[in-house]
C-alpha cells in the first residue's frame, strides 16, 4: 500500500512540475466553456425550434474540450517513452502495475478537477444566455440548475466521460508507446467512429455504430429529455465508454508486462 501511496506522490509531482500537463487542464476548461458560450448565445427559443434540450446543449463544449485531456492522457507515459525517462520510472516502481496504476490516478484527479470546472462554467453559461434567448419559465423552461436531478446527472456524467477519456488515452499510448500514434489513434476513435454513424444509410447499422462508438454512446450521459430515442440509454452509453477505457488500460497493461522498456 505505501508504495502505490508514493508511486501515486511521484506522478502527481511530475504532474505539477511539468508545464505541458497544467496548459492542457487550462485548455480543457477553457475550451468546453467557450465553444458552449459561443453554441447558447445564437440558440434562439421560436416556435419552430424551442423543442431543446437546453442541459445537453450546454454541455456541447466538452466534445471539443474532451480533446485536451486525451492528449493528457498520452502525454503521460508517452512522453516519457520519447524522452526515455520511462527507464528511470520503472527503476523506482519495478512493479509495472503499480506504475501504470498511479498514473491513472493521477490522471483520473487532475481531469476530474478540470471537468467539473468545466461543466459547472458551461452550466453557467447556458444559464445565463439560453435565458436571455428566450428559453424561459414562461415556455416551460426552467433555469439550469446543478439541483435538479437530471441535469445533475449529466452534469456528473460529463466530468466522468472526460475522466474516461483520459484514462482511454492513457491505456492506448501505454500500448502503442509513440505519442503521435496514440493521439491519432484515441482522436481517429473518437471524432472518426462519431462520424462514421452519419455516413450510414441503413438505420438499423447506424443505430448499431452508435450504440458502440465511444464517443456517440458516452455522450447519452449529457440528454435529459426525450431519452426513449436515444440509441442507448445514458448510464448504459457511459457504460460503453468505460469498456473502452477498460480494454485499453488492459491492452496497456499486458504489453507493459510483456515488454522490455
Amino acid at each position: 500500500m505505501m508504495r502505490v501511496t508514493a508511486a501515486v506522490r511521484a506522478e502527481w509531482v511530475k504532474l505539477r512540475t511539468v508545464s505541458g500537463p497544467g496548459w492542457l487542464l487550462l485548455a480543457c476548461a477553457v475550451v468546453t466553456i467557450t465553444v458552449t458560450s459561443a453554441v447558447v448565445a445564437v440558440e434562439k427559443c421560436s416556435p419552430a425550434s424551442c423543442a431543446v434540450d437546453t442541459t445537453k446543449l450546454s454541455l456541447t463544449g466538452a466534445q471539443v474540450g474532451q480533446a485536451a485531456v486525451a492528449v493528457l492522457g498520452v502525454m503521460v507515459i508517452g512522453g516519457e517513452y520519447a524522452t526515455g525517462m520511462v527507464r528511470i520510472t520503472l527503476a523506482a516502481v519495478p512493479r509495472r502495475s503499480v506504475m501504470l496504476a498511479a498514473k491513472a490516478a493521477a490522471v483520473a484527479v487532475v481531469t476530474a478537477a478540470a471537468g467539473i470546472v468545466a461543466v459547472l462554467g458551461s452550466l453557467l453559461a447556458g444559464r445565463i444566455f439560453l435565458s436571455g434567448n428566450g428559453f424561459t419559465a414562461a415556455h416551460g423552461f426552467m433555469p439550469l440548475s446543478a439541483g435538479n436531478g437530471p441535469t445533475l446527472r449529466a452534469a456528473a456524467g460529463s466530468v466522468l466521460y472526460l475522466v474516461l477519456v483520459a484514462l482511454f488515452s492513457l491505456g492506448v499510448a501505454t500500448a502503442v508507446r509513440d505519442t503521435a500514434a496514440a493521439i491519432a489513434t484515441v482522436l481517429g476513435v473518437m471524432y472518426v467512429l462519431r462520424g462514421v454513424s452519419t455516413l450510414v444509410l441503413d438505420p438499423t447499422w447506424q443505430l448499431r455504430v452508435d450504440r458502440v462508438a465511444p464517443m456517440n454512446a458516452g455522450l447519452a450521459i449529457q440528454s435529459t429529455t426525450n431519452l426513449s430515442r436515444l440509441p442507448i440509454g445514458p448510464w448504459a452509453g457511459l457504460g460503453v465508454l468505460a469498456a473502452w477505457t477498460a480494454a485499453a488500460l488492459f491492452a496497456g497493461w499486458l504489453l507493459l508486462r510483456l515488454r522490455d522498456a
